[in-house]
């Protein structure tokens, strides 16, 4: 694969540590992917990372899950309520509410780096990257899209000057068996990478080095990781990495 635009272009992308879901701390009621998360994220001038989830009504709202029993005052799959429905449940341990994609570009206005995941149902429905784009067309800050899946990011082929990024790891977990063998196989090995033409690559932090990683970073393409847990894990992954999405330390 020819990389589409050299490292160089994307010095925003990996000039500060990338906070996973936001700067969040449960025990202090800072849950993962919510306002508070971000501001505090912004406030130690830290680049965010965060994901969102399709609705039932085809809005884009901030959250991990598929379904919302682990972090909602709520249970029940996700995709089935509207953005309405979402944006009224409070957050676990929290004073947050769900929020919308729109919301967090509104509040983060172009201050920190946004790295926006987005969750895919590996069923070919490509509706949240167009509504992603859709979003992030009239926003003026540094922002890029990513997502495990190729489809989702083939899609946003058709936006070229918003970044796009692949997330990937070795594809060994349990999970993963729910996908046919050569899928599998297209992930473990970045195979897609001539149809998706990713700008940056995510990948595994538990997974480096791996060697379709090191070729790409070697081609051009910066490789940032997650998820770094200590100041031992940051050290031990970044001679193969730009830069690091972390939790639960302030590197």
């Amino acid at each position: 694969m020819r990389p589409p635009t050299g490292r160089r272009a994307f010095d925003w992308l990996i000039a500060r540590p990338i906070a996973h879901r936001g700067l969040h701390d449960a025990k202090r009621g800072v849950v993962e992917n919510t306002r508070s998360a971000f501001a505090a994220a912004m406030a130690s001038n830290y680049a965010i990372e965060c994901d969102v989830q399709l609705t039932a009504d085809g809005e884009a709202v901030v959250f991990h899950d598929d379904t919302l029993d682990r972090l909602a005052m709520a249970q029940g799959p996700l995709i089935a309520r509207t953005s309405a429905e979402l944006t009224s449940i409070t957050l676990r341990g929290s004073t947050d509410r769900i929020g919308t994609l729109a919301d967090l570009l509104g509040e983060v206005r172009g201050r920190v780096a946004l790295i926006i995941e987005l969750k895919s149902a590996w069923n070919g429905n490509v509706a949240l990257a167009f509504r992603a784009l859709q979003l992030l067309r009239s926003y003026s800050g540094p922002c890029a899209l990513m997502s495990f899946d190729p489809d989702l990011i083939e899609v946003l082929r058709c936006e070229p000057r918003i970044p796009r990024g692949i997330i990937a790891e070795r594809v060994t977990r349990s999970e993963w068996q729910a996908l046919p063998l050569a899928r599998r196989l297209e992930l473990r090995h970045l195979r897609h990478c001539q149809r998706t033409l990713p700008h940056f690559i995510s990948f595994d932090a538990c997974g480096l080095p791996w060697p379709p990683v090191t070729q790409l970073r070697a081609a051009g393409l910066p490789v940032i990781t997650w998820t770094v847990r200590s100041e031992d894990e940051a050290a031990a992954v970044r001679r193969y990495c730009d830069q690091i999405t972390f939790e639960g330390f302030l590197p």
